[in-house]
């Protein structure tokens, strides 16, 4: 085993799993909500405020271990990482086409959460 791997096995698989499963949504990404510190953690950030979803996030620069443990529990070399409902959807650009493609909706839908964007399209059709 590497130093490495020793190192970054320092969060198990069920820490990560618990974290996942704390609440609907989940984001993994570099900084907080409020201060993103890369253009991909801001670019979920804004997605997922446009559709008004209250989510959990965790700094992964804040903790080296979490960075690595996250992307060896999903298998994606990449950060930021969103789970919806325990299930792992992608990264940054994942969350864009789903955005676009008008999928986020549905997923949300399934997890039992109802996006904003819905009640803004009821808004303007009724103006």
């Amino acid at each position: 085993m590497s130093l490495r791997k020793a190192y970054c096995s320092t969060k198990s698989k069920e820490e990560i799993e618990k974290l996942v499963k704390n609440n609907k949504v989940v984001v993994f990404m570099k900084g907080v909500p409020e201060q993103p510190q890369c253009g991909f953690s801001n670019a979920v950030v804004q997605i997922l405020r446009m559709h008004g979803v209250t989510y959990d996030s965790h700094n992964v620069l804040a903790d080296n271990s979490l960075r690595q443990a996250v992307k060896d529990f999903s298998n994606w070399p990449t950060i930021p990482q969103i789970y919806i409902n325990g299930e792992f959807v992608g990264g940054c650009d994942i969350m864009l086409q789903m955005h676009q493609s008008g999928d986020l909706i549905e997923e949300l839908e399934k997890a039992g959460i109802r996006s904003v964007l819905l009640d803004k399209n009821k808004n303007e059709e009724k103006k």
